[in-house]
């Protein structure tokens, strides 16, 4: 089944490679390529058997997947959590302001912190107890930069650009859910819940849950206790 996903990931990122995306964009990072071997060891060490919840975040942060190839992929939770380090490469056209230095970066995600540290509190630190259950995904793995170094997201791209972006990302998000075959799939945040019940429809339970960004005053006041409130709601239970 991992191979599956990792056969998944490496289509996903050839079709994304053909993609051309013009200013306000002016730097594209794919972590599914300069850090594959990282990437596909957490597919390869987390992907097997199915899952009950899926989660689906939105793109990479500059100091998450961009520099770890994990999704959310805060560098000191995946080193201690999900015991994963490997060797990463470089993007082909790197911004000056947002260098990639694997896991070597000493900055910290926030999201990732958030969302890692809650599954690594709520499993007792047993990764592998975890994603028995459970998996985490991105719907995008690309990482856009203005020229000044800000993010942009997904969502903010001219409609020319997003939608051939959003047919392969929803083709990847469909073939990952049949691997996995989870009764729920969960959006961290809103713009991932949208995909997810845009492309699966009723054949799967839909949720969402407060996005951990510290952009987000309300994730600010407490994330943790705000996501397990909403996946209590939906009747999940970490």
């Amino acid at each position: 089944m991992p191979k599956r996903l990792i056969r998944i990931s490496r289509e996903l990122s050839r079709e994304l490679e053909e993609l051309r995306f013009e200013p306000p964009t002016a730097y594209v990072y794919n972590p599914l390529e300069y850090a594959r071997a990282p990437h596909e060891l957490y597919l390869a060490r987390y992907g097997g058997g199915t899952k009950e919840t899926l989660f689906v975040g939105m793109n990479p942060g500059p100091f998450g997947m961009a520099q770890s190839g994990v999704p959310f992929g805060d560098i000191p939770s995946v080193k201690s959590f999900l015991k994963i380090e490997a060797e990463v490469g470089r993007p082909a056209n790197e911004h000056p302001k947002r260098p990639i230095l694997g896991f070597s970066h000493p900055r910290s995600e926030v999201s990732g912190a958030r969302l890692w540290g809650l599954f690594s509190e709520r499993s007792q630190g047993n990764a592998e107890a975890f994603f028995k259950r459970f998996f985490v995904v991105n719907y995008c793995p690309l990482l856009f930069l203005e020229e000044s170094g800000r993010n942009r997201t997904p969502d903010k791209l001219p409609v020319n650009e997003r939608t051939p972006l959003v047919e392969i990302c929803d083709r990847a998000l469909r073939d990952t859910v049949e691997v996995l075959d989870p009764e729920w799939v969960v959006g961290v945040g809103a713009f991932a819940a949208k995909r997810a019940r845009e492309v699966l429809g009723d054949s799967r339970k839909i949720g969402q849950i407060l996005h951990p960004s510290p952009a987000s005053p309300k994730a600010n006041r407490g994330w943790a206790e705000e996501a397990l409130r909403e996946l209590g709601a939906l009747g999940i239970s970490l």
